[in-house]
């Protein structure tokens, strides 16, 4: 099954902004936190989700101003894919996250993982919150952050660059 042409172009051409149109695809650029960041400068994103076969290459060749994939898979429909893209774009939007320095230590907010995370109680199960997160010394703390960050790239992505 292909969706025809005519409607998505119908769609697309009485929209009312001037956002990106993006066809959901695996064929497309592999979404990654840089065009992530691009897409969320714009106000408006147009999404267009295939079924199936997908779309009428003409879509793709004569609307779209870019394809997109979130990874190299296959799903059955382009729905899953916009909602994962509409959720990456949306928190680098002003207003939705609790502050706007939120998303900057997030893994990939540089080109490292995040650190790991602890919470209460100082240990459990045997295993014990690192003392210097219970230090209070803050200098060190960012110290530790800042290594754990580049180990765990270097362990889990040794793809990214440091």
């Amino acid at each position: 099954m292909v969706l025809k042409p005519e409607p998505i172009f119908e769609a697309v051409r009485s929209r009312n902004g001037r956002g990106p149109v993006v066809l959901l695809s695996p064929q497309g650029e592999r979404l990654r936190q840089p065009l992530v960041r691009e897409l969320s400068a714009h106000d408006d994103l147009y999404l267009i989700c295939g079924r199936y076969e997908g779309v009428d290459e003409r879509v793709a060749t004569g609307l779209a101003d870019r394809e997109i994939s979130i990874g190299d898979y296959v799903l059955t429909g382009g729905e899953l894919p916009a909602m994962v893209l509409i959720d990456a774009v949306s928190r680098l939007r002003e207003g939705v996250l609790g502050s706007a320095d939120s998303p900057l230590d997030d893994s990939f907010g540089t080109e490292l993982l995040e650190y790991p995370h602890y919470t209460r109680p100082a240990v459990f199960e045997g295993l014990a919150v690192p003392e210097v997160l219970l230090s209070g010394h803050h200098a060190e703390i960012e110290k530790w952050r800042r290594a754990q960050a580049e180990g765990r790239t270097r362990r889990r992505r040794p793809d990214l660059s440091l």
